[in-house]
């Protein structure tokens, strides 16, 4: 498959006139080829034009058809085969292996997706009977299903060039949910996007499906993204990415005549607690096993475990010992882009620079495109006392916590900000102790680990990847697991309706109500 370097915009590839961007070589810097045309304002309106009026087509097609269609995108993201591994791992840096995981991955969620929809709970069908005999007032029969939202926004993210990207989980829920999807590539892995952009086309042209279900659009600054979630006829926004972006976006939604949500994925350091007990027993294994998740995948996913919080006790000195002796054996890893590179060490030099930490240890050296694993320590007095300490790092950094008493454990979970994670390290005799702290966890994060690290996201049904602000923008939803087509659904009531005017899944022979424990007789 050749890369143009052009937009898709529904069924049509065009050459957008807005400037030019390349993709970087994120091994050397060097631009890759061909350069990619940044959309214009009037590719915009024509991708939405589209999108709104596929929208009613779409969202009344079967699960089943739906179900094909992720299929098919599946299929045809695999039939690309080495030229999208190749082209991934050229602009993300990311080893072969890594990038061939994420692809199952990401074909792994739109079959999870397709299996959503066969199953149809998704529907969340409720009917409640007519009850024409109830005094002192007549019941009338009411049944409700949930629809999708309309078009969504969909940003793709830095650090996962797949599964959060063009076709990852935020794609893959929101047309399960019957949305079209508008999608602006992230500038990092233009060449990616636009190779698995080509996938779900023609998955969209093989099923015959409305022209409008599916644009990809390139930007070389802002204006398309601001424009994107401006625009009336989007009605939700799926993100990846950082902070100041994420809330950038969120105010835009917010400002809108017709205010719309906003899920945003942003920032997290996942902390990682060790209780006294499991501190004694096996402190230089917990702190062997700490470098393995800081160092996977350059420390660039958003599950890297960047502090850690211990109740110092006899086991400490082994802790950092062995955190130290690993750490300095990792190896430096390139990182997804030059620029992502430069901030990491710009964050690395601030926390040396500043006095109220302790270097541990550092990794090998790299190159210029290459971080350095580190890891710091501080106590709980100045971990509290200087915010910029709570600061994520992104890349392979984490700080240590040592925190003297119950209490000051308590104190700095306390003054965290909201998480995607919490990880407990605790033997069965920290369990009453744990035990305590876990609603604590609870208000935190939206994913708690026993003994083990954030990293490993599993796509699956009872999976969480979200949490309070500003982990996420909404702590009610998650971008990861069957739960995240929720975000892109709405539910809506239909009163004394003709079954012949209903939705067939909302008719006698179709519906589950009082076998799903929600037929009313109130």
């Amino acid at each position: 498959m050749t890369i143009t370097g052009e937009l898709l915009i529904g069924l049509e590839n065009r050459r957008g006139g807005n400037s030019q961007l390349w993709g970087v070589e994120a091994t050397s810097g060097e631009r890759l080829q061909p350069g990619f045309g940044g959309a214009e304002l009037g590719d915009l309106e024509d991708a939405c034009a589209l999108a709104a009026s596929s929208f009613d087509a779409y969202r009344e097609t079967t699960p089943d058809d739906r179900a094909r269609f992720l299929e098919r995108i599946a299929d045809n993201i695999l039939a690309i085969g080495d030229e999208l591994i190749e082209r991934c791992m050229a602009e993300s840096g990311l080893p072969r292996a890594r990038v061939e995981g994420e692809r199952g991955r990401t074909v792994g969620q739109l079959r999870l997706f397709a299996s959503v929809l066969r199953d149809g709970g998704y529907l969340d069908i409720r009917i409640d009977k007519a009850l024409p005999e109830r005094t002192p007032a007549p019941r009338p029969d009411i049944r409700l299903r949930h629809i999708g939202l309309g078009p969504v926004a969909v940003f793709g993210a830095s650090n996962f060039p797949l599964a959060f990207s063009v076709a990852g989980g935020d794609t893959a829920s929101a047309l399960a949910a019957g949305c079209p999807v508008i999608v602006k590539a992230h500038s990092a892995h233009p060449g990616t996007s636009e190779l698995v952009g080509r996938a779900v086309q023609n998955a969209v042209r093989d099923c015959g499906l409305p022209e409008g279900v599916f644009s990809l659009l390139f930007d070389s600054g802002r204006q398309i993204s601001q424009a994107l979630v401006a625009d009336h006829r989007i009605k939700a926004v799926g993100f990846t990415g950082s902070r100041g972006a994420g809330t950038a976006f969120m105010q835009i939604a917010a400002s809108r005549p017709e205010p719309i949500p906003v899920y945003a994925e942003m920032s997290s350091i996942n902390p990682v607690v060790v209780f006294p007990k499991a501190l004694a027993a096996r402190g230089g294994e917990i702190g062997r096993d700490l470098v393995a998740a800081l160092t996977l995948g350059a420390g660039q996913f958003c599950t890297n475990p960047g502090l850690v919080i211990v109740l110092e006790d006899s086991g400490y000195a082994a802790f950092t010992a062995s955190l130290a002796d690993t750490l300095k054996q990792s190896q430096a890893a390139t990182m997804l882009t030059p620029g992502i590179c430069k901030s990491y060490r710009d964050g690395i030099e601030a926390l040396e620079a500043n006095p109220f930490v302790k270097m541990i240890a550092k990794g090998a050296p790299g190159n210029n495109f290459q971080g350095q694993a580190a890891a710091f320590e501080t106590d709980a007095a100045n971990f509290l006392a200087h915010k910029e300490l709570h600061e994520e790092v992104f890349g392979a950094a984490t700080l240590v916590v040592r925190c003297a008493t119950v209490g000051e454990l308590r104190a700095v979970v306390s003054a965290l900000e909201g998480q995607l994670t919490i990880s407990m390290h605790a033997d069965e005799g920290d369990y009453e102790e744990a035990r305590r702290f876990i609603p604590l966890f609870e208000r935190k994060a939206g994913r708690l680990i026993l003994n083990g690290f954030g990293t490993g996201v599993e796509v699956c049904h009872a999976m969480v990847h979200g949490g309070p602000f500003p982990a996420t923008s909404d702590s009610r939803a998650t971008s990861v697991g069957s739960l995240a087509i929720a975000r892109f659904l709405r539910p809506v009531s239909y009163q004394s309706f003709s079954s012949k005017l209903l939705a067939a899944e909302l008719t006698e022979e179709n519906s589950c109500d009082s076998q799903c424990g929600r037929d009313s007789e109130l």
